[in-house]
């Protein structure tokens, strides 16, 4: 691995001697690393059969996040999809949480929210763990939630036999109905994708940062929903984002519809654990 941290370094700035090269946990898709120079350090993430564009698309969500001037997101510094030299090299973010810290982080979430795009959703696919994600741009939320999100997911869910037999029906039911539940004339925002506990980390100061974005344009409380899905988030969090961008009132309608979603995801990915789960969701709006 040294030597493959000295071929990534020779892409950037930094020619300084490796003095230290160590793997960290978090994640289940990439290869991981602490990587630190006489100049600085890094976090290098590494795949050796990344999807086509698979990095490309992850620094692309990050720098739009920043366009945003609300969260702060990490430097990316070089990156590759090249087979196996598939790779992401990033600042090294790590700090010791402030009494603010999640109040800040409620504040700034809210912000990024309030940046408005033009459609819904994007003009290229995009990944969400290890799943490739379709898109297209919509000028109705409820459209692009049906067409390249959940109908995706049934295809996939069809495909390894996750979704048969009365899940599959309710599930493909509810997709003909989403529009008796998801109103109509939605502003498209600026999202991260993948808002869970985990995807968020203290920096310097005690300021937050996001990480590992899916990123689209969309309902802003698509990532609210999932905020509140595995946890990860304090009342001061919601506290704070309510102060900056209230919810609309139809979010509690919405929310464990916009949480079916990732249910989906993750019993595609990981299997039956999240079933009882994805059916909870399913009976609750088709009974």
């Amino acid at each position: 691995m040294k030597d493959f941290a000295k071929l990534v370094l020779s892409q950037t700035q930094d020619h300084s001697e490796i003095k230290t090269i160590k793997p960290v946990s978090g994640g289940s898709i990439n290869e991981s690393f602490y990587l630190e120079t006489e100049q600085q350090s890094y976090f290098l993430k590494y795949h050796d059969f990344a999807p086509d564009n698979f990095f490309y698309y992850e620094q692309e969500g990050l720098e739009l996040i920043r366009s945003t001037n609300s969260i702060q997101v990490p430097e990316v510094y070089s990156y590759s999809d090249e087979e196996n030299y598939a790779y992401l090299l990033l600042e090294w973010v790590e700090g010791t949480k402030a009494t603010r810290t999640e109040n800040q982080l409620g504040h700034l979430i809210a912000k990024m929210h309030q940046t408005e795009a033009k459609r819904h959703g994007v003009d290229h696919k995009t990944f969400i763990g290890i799943l490739e994600q379709p898109n297209q741009l919509y000028n109705e939320w409820v459209d692009y939630y049906k067409e390249c999100r959940l109908k995706r997911q049934l295809d996939i869910g069809i495909e390894n036999h996750h979704l048969t037999g009365k899940r599959r029906n309710r599930f493909e039911k509810l997709i003909t109905r989403l529009d008796q539940f998801i109103p109509k004339g939605i502003k498209p925002t600026y999202l991260h994708g993948d808002l869970w506990g985990g995807n968020w980390l203290v920096g310097p100061n005690g300021s937050p940062y996001v990480i590992d974005p899916s990123f689209l344009y969309g309902d802003r409380h698509f990532d609210l929903a999932f905020t509140e899905l595995f946890g990860g988030f304090s009342h001061d969090f919601y506290q704070a984002y309510s102060e900056q961008n209230p919810p609309e009132s139809y979010y509690e309608d919405v929310k464990e519809l916009y949480q079916l979603y990732y249910l989906l995801v993750h019993l595609n990915i990981f299997g039956e654990v999240y079933g009882g789960a994805v059916d909870r969701v399913l009976k609750k709006y088709i009974g």
